[in-house]
Formats: structure tokens, C-alpha cells, sequence
């Protein structure tokens, strides 16, 4: 099990388990859905969307991973720091920097020959 002692350590490895654009795509639909809900949540107040969120956030995120990327899913040994990591993600899709925080990852976890 890889022993991270900080979000920045983790951020790299969370990135190389999501190379593919696809299983990107979806942790992007899971994210944007838990988001929604959220702000469904504190104007409508049904506590329904609090209970909705974690399945549509990781059930998009799962699929994405168990069908495109064929890997485990990091929320199985880091949970916290791969939900941050979800949101950092989108983030850097949003403002265009995904591509070049991937090769940075690249850089970061590649191993010496």
C-alpha cells in the first residue's frame, strides 16, 4: 500500500490512476452531479440529495474505473485524499491545465531504470 504523507504526494499518483480521458469524463459527470445535489440540498433542504450524492459521485467514478481504466479505485485506500482529488481534478479540466498537470504526474512517478 503506498504511504502518502501529504495531498501533494497523492495528487501525482491520483492522476496516473486516471489516464484515460473516459474514466475521466465520468469522475467529471460524478462531480458535477454531487454538486448539484449539494446546492439541491441546501435550498430544498430533502435530506434524499445528501443520500443520492455519494452514489451518483462514485457511481460514475466506479464505472469509470471498473470499465475503461481497469483499476481500483483510490477511494478504496485513500478516501479523503481521493475525494479532494476528485474536485482538484475537475477543477484543472475546467481551467484547462488537466493535460499538463497529467504530464507533470508522469514526471513525478516515473521510476528510475
Amino acid at each position: 500500500m503506498n504511504k502518502f504523507t501529504s495531498f501533494g504526494e497523492f495528487y501525482p499518483y491520483y492522476l496516473m490512476e486516471h489516464r484515460e480521458p473516459l474514466n475521466r469524463l465520468f469522475h467529471y459527470i460524478g462531480s458535477l452531479f454531487v454538486i448539484v445535489l449539494f446546492c439541491m440540498f441546501i435550498v430544498s433542504r430533502l435530506p434524499i440529495l445528501l443520500f443520492l450524492m455519494p452514489i451518483f459521485g462514485y457511481g460514475f467514478a466506479w464505472f469509470g474505473h471498473f470499465r475503461i481504466e481497469k483499476n481500483r479505485p483510490a477511494t478504496f485506500k485513500h478516501p479523503f485524499y481521493s475525494l479532494a482529488s476528485d474536485f482538484v481534478m475537475l477543477y484543472h479540466f475546467f481551467t484547462f491545465e488537466i493535460d499538463k498537470k497529467i504530464k507533470e504526474a508522469e514526471e513525478k512517478t516515473k521510476t528510475p531504470n
